[in-house]
């Protein structure tokens, strides 16, 4: 069996043992939280889900009265945080604030990793949600996205588009995004996002898929915004279109989540979410979201998260595989 198709298996697995042993174990579970809470970032301060766990961990310490703290471990595109959370007590104190790129893109990246997210993490609550925008070097000449197309039809050689490097998010929505298009561009990996924003602002490369972090730049005019990936407009940038505008179902959302040890009680689960979602309501946390980059609060059901969790495998594991890209 494809390891896409195990992937979704184990997940509809894990919903039917999560739900019986969670009615087995609900009445034993002792109140929560009992002692500090760790949320465990997986980049460096800056990013989305660091940026996401500080604001969660400010306002979680005040709903919950028990301390809650951010601890950065970074490496490895996610895998050395996601392992931490994995080997820590399934008891809720020890949390996982991941980027969908751990669960999503890694599974089909890292096939030697010794680590099995998808059995031995679970999901518990979506946290936030943003998007790309398409961006190009201030001097490319082209106006919106229409006329970035035809360039890049006519374009020869290639235009070069800059990635956070080979089987990032932005290398594989780029792929996705020639592929509806119909267009051909030359693949420009860098070590990173930054260093691949310094680039197309230099002129290095002609364009590339950037954070809405970089709307400073957008809006000094170092960058032109040209289309977003969201299913709709980005609040940052109202007045740039969607791709799906042009190339309907293109959608590319980025999004963090929390997550848990694999057999984490139901009940703590619950109440974790309970926690999160009041916290994620507040105009306080929406205004912070907001202002960290553009990042809107995601607030589904856990049914609803795990469904999202399994289209986007499906999604880039067929890019991944047509690509044949592995980083082993």
């Amino acid at each position: 069996m494809p390891r896409h198709k195990r992937t979704v298996a184990l997940w509809c697995t894990w919903v039917v043992l999560g739900v019986a042993m969670g009615a087995g174990v609900n009445a034993q579970v002792p109140s929560y939280p009992t002692q500090t809470i760790k949320l465990i970032s997986p980049i460096p301060s800056g990013g989305a889900p660091d940026l996401i766990a500080r604001i969660l961990a400010a306002k979680l310490t005040d709903l919950t009265q028990q301390a809650v703290v951010v601890e950065n471990r970074v490496g490895s595109n996610g895998l050395i945080a996601a392992d931490h959370v994995a080997k820590s007590a399934a008891d809720g104190h020890t949390l996982l604030v991941g980027m969908d790129s751990i669960f999503t893109v890694n599974p089909y990246l890292y096939t030697k990793t010794t680590l099995d997210v998808n059995r031995e993490l679970m999901p518990v609550a979506s946290l936030g949600a943003n998007q790309f925008v398409l961006s190009a070097n201030a001097n490319l000449p082209i106006k919106n996205f229409a006329e970035f197309l035809e360039l890049a039809k006519q374009a020869n050689p290639p235009l070069a588009y800059a990635s956070a490097g080979n089987g990032s998010q932005h290398h594989l929505i780029m792929e996705l995004l020639k592929s509806r298009a119909g267009i051909d561009l030359m693949h420009v990996p860098y070590k990173g996002g930054a260093p691949a924003t310094t680039a197309t602002v230099a002129g290095e490369v002609a364009i590339m898929f950037a954070g809405t972090s970089n709307s400073n730049l957008i809006k000094a005019g170092k960058l032109k915004a040209l289309a977003s990936t969201g299913a709709k407009r980005s609040r940052v940038f109202a007045e740039v279109p969607t791709i799906n505008e042009t190339y309907s179902d293109f959608e590319a959302s980025i999004w963090i989540g929390l997550f848990a040890p694999a057999g984490t009680p139901l009940a703590t689960v619950n109440k974790i979410r309970e926690h999160v979602a009041k916290a994620l309501a507040t105009p306080e946390v929406i205004d912070s979201l907001f202002k960290s980059g553009g990042i809107e609060p995601l607030i589904t059901s856990q049914e609803e998260f795990k469904a999202l969790i399994v289209r986007d495998q499906k999604k880039y594991a067929k890019i991944i595989q047509s690509l044949k890209i592995k980083v082993d």
